[in-house]
């Protein structure tokens, strides 16, 4: 037997429309994350407003204010979006298991390129950010974490898991400051001289 749905007044199926009226809230809450994200590379954390964000996305200025009621709000949505792409890739990394330590190393070094540039100094300044902001602290470790869980596949040393996490944050940074492009062997060979793991 098909399943009837109910219509409302105007003949519209309300399940539809609350689908695509959500479709539509996700999409404009997606750009304003994309819009936040190129004025924080281009302009730093600072130079985001609600009204800097909406102009950006090509906005009414109330569709920032209606997405993210504040700054913070914002901040953390743009800060949840680096991470949680990070967070994916170092996913992958343990997922697929092999080389994590080159394979690390090779996202280190995307740093250097176009679109690895833009989010690394978008993480770069939203972490900066959020030593100042408590409330945004816990998302920048999300990254982090996963990348002691790839020391831990080569060490039981907490102070050698705990100097690979500061040495890809310090990588990444050298990376983005070098004007000569990286040399992903090397970066591999630092990474695994601290976790014991030299070839």
């Amino acid at each position: 037997m098909t399943e009837v749905r109910r219509l409302d007044d105007r003949g519209e199926d309300p399940e539809v429309l609350s689908d695509g009226r959500r479709a539509r809230g996700v999409r404009r809450r997606a750009e304003l994350i994309g819009a936040t994200l190129r004025i924080v590379e281009r302009d730093g954390a600072a130079g985001v407003t609600h009204r800097t964000v909406a102009k950006e996305a090509g906005a009414p200025t109330s569709l920032a204010t209606y997405y993210f009621a504040t700054l913070d709000d914002l901040l953390i949505a743009a800060l949840t979006d680096v991470g949680e792409h990070y967070e994916r890739a170092l996913r992958e990394i343990l997922d697929r298991g092999g080389d994590e330590l080159g394979e690390l190393a090779r996202l280190v070094a995307a740093a250097a390129t176009d679109p690895g540039r833009r989010r690394a100094l978008a993480e770069r300044e939203l972490s900066t950010l959020a030593a100042r902001r408590p409330a945004l602290r816990g998302l920048a470790h999300g990254w982090r974490r996963q990348v002691a869980d790839i020391g831990r596949l080569h060490t039981t040393d907490p102070t050698a898991i705990d100097a690979l996490v500061a040495a890809v944050d310090g990588l990444c940074a050298s990376v983005l400051l070098s004007e000569t492009p990286p040399d992903v062997n090397r970066l591999r060979s630092v990474l695994a001289r601290i976790v014991g793991a030299d070839d």
